[in-house]
C-alpha cells in the first residue's frame, strides 16, 4: 500500500502541474506548439486555443466518485465508516481517499489493510478499482486520538481518482463534526 499511495499522489500532482501550467508536460526541446506524443491537434497554438480546451491532449474519462458514511467518536475512540462508490459512466481503476482529523491521531496503533498515516492526523486509505454502477466499496477504520479530544472534525476527501475527471466532485468531499458523545453522524 505505501507505494500505491506514494504512486497516486505523484500521479495526482502530475496530473494537476500538466493541466495548470502551460507547457509543463512539454520536454525541454519542445514548444507548446509541438506535439509531444503522435496525438493529433488542432493545428492551433496553445497560448492561442480557447479557455477549456485542451490542445493535443486525449480527453479524460467521466466518472462520479462518491463517499459516504459515518462518524462516531467516544472516549478517544473513532469509529468511520465509508462507503465508496462510482455512479459512472467510467470505470476507475484505482482511487484513494483521504480523511484528515482535527486532532493527532494516537502514535501507535493499527491500521487496516490498505490504509497507511500520512501525518499526525491524516489516514489514506485506497479503495481499489471502481466499477461503473457496480456496487460500493467498504472500509472500516476504528481509530484512537492523541489527547483525549470532547470533539473531533473529520474532513474526507478523494486524493486519487484513477486518472478520470470527476463530473459531481461535491459527493466525494465532507466534513463532519462529531462530539464525544458514541453518536454516529452521517456524511
Amino acid at each position: 500500500m505505501p507505494l500505491s499511495a506514494a504512486a497516486a499522489m505523484a500521479a495526482a500532482m502530475t496530473v494537476l502541474v500538466a493541466a495548470v501550467v502551460p507547457g509543463a508536460a512539454a520536454s525541454a526541446g519542445t514548444s507548446p506548439e509541438t506535439p509531444t506524443s503522435g496525438a493529433p491537434t488542432s493545428g492551433v497554438p496553445a497560448s492561442e486555443a480557447p479557455v477549456g480546451e485542451v490542445v493535443g491532449a486525449v480527453p479524460l474519462p467521466e466518472a462520479d466518485l462518491s463517499h459516504h458514511g459515518y462518524v462516531s467518536f467516544s472516549g478517544g475512540h473513532i469509529a468511520i465508516r465509508i462507503r465508496s462508490e462510482n455512479l459512472g459512466p467510467s470505470d476507475v481503476t484505482a482511487s484513494t481517499v483521504r480523511l484528515r482529523f482535527s486532532a493527532p491521531l494516537a502514535v501507535t496503533q493499527e491500521l487496516p489493510y490498505g490504509c497507511l498515516r500520512s501525518g499526525k492526523a491524516t489516514v489514506l486509505c485506497e479503495t481499489g478499482g471502481l466499477r461503473s454502477g457496480g456496487g460500493a466499496r467498504q472500509t472500516a477504520l476504528d481509530l484512537r486520538l492523541a489527547g483525549g479530544p470532547d470533539e473531533v472534525i473529520v474532513r474526507l476527501d478523494t486524493v486519487w481518482n484513477g486518472g478520470v475527471r470527476d463530473k459531481d466532485p461535491k459527493n466525494n468531499v465532507h466534513q463532519v463534526l462529531a462530539p464525544a458523545t458514541g453518536d454516529a453522524y452521517a456524511f
